[in-house]
């Protein structure tokens, strides 16, 4: 009896056993996918993220500052696992509306890095998402061509929040780059001043596959990886030209 009882309970468990072996069969290739994303394709996809969210949020990025902006920086946390990756803070990308005058569709991203400065203060911290609007063509230039330092190489000022909101200061008027931080789903304006921003060189060799200068990049010679697709589509819907 009790033999066939365990033989009942086996004939009954194979059906789940299937449907289990099933799903972990569907899931394993999505799994390995996830796991050999590598870092500098992760944070192009967690940049495309967080703009979107703050952009189609009331409080997030303002839609008219975005508009007048030449370029758009975003340095994201990236998160793996429900792990908050350090070696990931600094880092971010660049994409800037292309043509001579900043004028055209948004570039491919640039691969930029940072130190020091309030991005410097969050490594080993918590979550915190960095967003920056560079608003004329110098500022594009100074972070573009090198390590520029904001505060003195380019001016930098914390940037109105809301989707309506202006730039009202003489602070936020006047500067060159308006930055902004997320942090536990708190967004905010915050002076990036004293952090240095440049281009990532070794990481534009990885998703590019040769040597380029952010200017390179800038300029049209390559096209956009496709984790960019939603970062780019997203610019794309928003702001498509820039208001002069």
């Amino acid at each position: 009896m009790i033999q066939q009882s365990h033989r009942t309970q086996l004939r009954r468990m194979q059906p789940v056993a299937i449907a289990a072996l099933t799903l972990l069969c569907l899931l394993t290739p999505l799994i390995a996918r996830a796991a050999d994303e590598d870092p500098d394709t992760a944070r192009i996809t967690a940049s495309g993220d967080v703009l979107k969210e703050l952009l189609d949020s009331p409080s997030g990025i303002s839609h008219d500052l975005l508009n007048k902006a030449y370029c758009v920086i975003i340095l994201p946390s990236v998160k793996k696992g429900g792990f908050i990756v350090a070696a990931q803070y600094g880092r971010g990308i660049m994409t800037c509306r292309s043509g001579n005058n900043f004028d055209g569709p948004w570039s491919p991203p640039i691969m930029m890095q940072s130190s020091g400065g309030s991005v410097g203060f969050q490594i080993g911290g918590q979550a915190t998402d960095f967003v920056v609007l560079v608003m004329n063509d110098q500022g594009a230039h100074a972070v573009m061509n090198g390590k520029a330092k904001l505060g003195s190489d380019a001016s930098v000022a914390a940037g109105p929040v809301g989707r309506t909101a202006e730039a009202s200061t003489n602070a936020s008027m006047s500067a060159e780059m308006l930055s902004y931080s997320r942090s536990q789903g708190v967004f905010a304006g915050i002076s990036l001043s004293g952090t240095s921003l440049g281009p990532d060189e070794n990481s534009n060799e990885k998703i590019y596959g040769k040597k380029l200068s952010g200017s390179d990049i800038f300029s049209g010679t390559v096209q956009p990886p496709p984790s960019a697709a939603n970062l780019l589509s997203t610019l794309t819907a928003t702001s498509p030209t820039r208001v002069k």
